[in-house]
């Protein structure tokens, strides 16, 4: 989710600085380090100021009162998303690497994921997930929306199986001066019945991941967003019925990290990738709205994860593709505090890298 806070330029300095010190040290830091360590040209008394206004802001915060800061789950995202670039030259590195350590004649699938997968968590010290590939080619062969109240309506597909399937979906807010009454809400719910059928008859569920609903016509603009979670939703019944593999490497990389220190939180988090794979696929499957545009990856910071053991945790996520439709994802689970432009790169190399192979 996009935090919205206004940082002037000296703020988003400061506040990189201190994330950069505290993803490479975890150790809070004050305002006379990040002078030192960053030749920064602001006094002590300005950074400590700043850092004050961040922490307000709920960007920074002090784990013990006479600690320095560290970043909050919202001091990560305005990070991830407004103040990194993209590590061009390391994704070229990893995509190289990949292929001179993995020969891809006379290789399985799964042993080129393999090793792919062992590859990615010693590059990282992270631990890395590829999913299989999903084999489903479950076509969509009739869809209709009907209006359960003001805001909601349910989704009934009929797959060319003849499988029914349905969910419950949000309709986009109004204001209340605006809201439509229900005559006219039942005619646009029709409508949009009629439009998704001529646009998704005949597709599969897995090509629907690749489809954009936000150049629409006027009189469905506001349905944009409701259609791109409508596609989601869509693309998710396709996992219940597919069976999916992770593979997984690097698990005892997480014990280097001081935040999976203690027993209960480091078994939580095996316990997941072992025995809970069911709910951590369709969180590397899904990407999340709000991300900047042309970012390929789905980035979940801290408490953005739905389960309990991730709560710590930062989830870095992106699909590989057949052709153009993705068919399995490859992430990169850590703690928050996560070299992100490091695991950014190293997932955008790898889906690169097992697309080609595919193809």
């Amino acid at each position: 989710m996009p935090v919205k806070v206004n940082l002037n330029a000296r703020q988003q300095h400061i506040l990189w600085a201190t994330v950069r010190h505290y993803i490479a040290t975890a150790e809070p830091v004050g305002s006379k380090a990040l002078v030192e360590e960053y030749n920064l040209t602001f006094s002590p008394a300005t950074i400590r100021n700043a850092m004050g206004y961040l922490e307000k802001a709920g960007l920074l915060y002090q784990p013990h009162t006479s600690a320095g800061r560290i970043p909050s789950d919202s001091g990560y995202r305005i990070y991830v998303d407004q103040l990194i670039s993209p590590a061009t030259a390391l994704a070229q590195q990893v995509e190289q690497q990949l292929s001179d350590r993995l020969s891809r004649e006379g290789r399985s699938l799964e042993s080129l994921l393999r090793g792919a997968v062992q590859i990615l968590a010693t590059l990282s010290g992270y631990v890395a997930l590829i999913t299989t590939p999903q084999s489903s080619t479950a076509t969509l062969r009739h869809l209709q929306l009907i209006l359960v109240d003001p805001d909601r309506a349910m989704l009934i597909a009929v797959l060319d199986s003849y499988e029914t399937k349905s969910v419950l979906i949000e309709l986009p807010k109004v204001a209340d001066a605006e809201a439509p009454d229900t005559e006219t809400l039942e005619r646009e719910i029709q409508i949009l019945s009629n439009f998704l059928n001529h646009q998704l008859r005949g597709k599969s569920l897995l090509e629907l991941a690749t489809m954009d609903w936000q150049d629409l016509d006027r009189e469905f603009e506001r349905y944009a967003d409701f259609l791109s979670t409508l596609l989601r939703e869509l693309t998710g019944l396709s996992q219940a019925a597919t069976t999916t593999q992770i593979f997984i490497s690097g698990v005892s990389e997480v014990l280097r990290h001081p935040e999976f220190s203690e027993l209960h939180q480091f078994q939580a988090i095996v316990h997941l990738l072992e025995d809970e794979q069911d709910q951590l696929w369709p969180l590397m499957w899904s990407q999340r709205g709000g991300e900047p545009g042309d970012r390929r990856v789905s980035i979940r910071i801290g408490a953005e994860n739905p389960l309990e053991p991730m709560r710590s945790c930062a989830l870095v996520s992106t699909t590989y593709r057949r052709g153009s439709v993705p068919v399995g994802s490859v992430g990169m689970l850590g703690p928050t505090r996560m070299a992100y432009e490091q695991a950014i790169a190293t997932v955008e190399a790898a889906a690169d890298y097992l697309s080609e192979a595919l193809s």
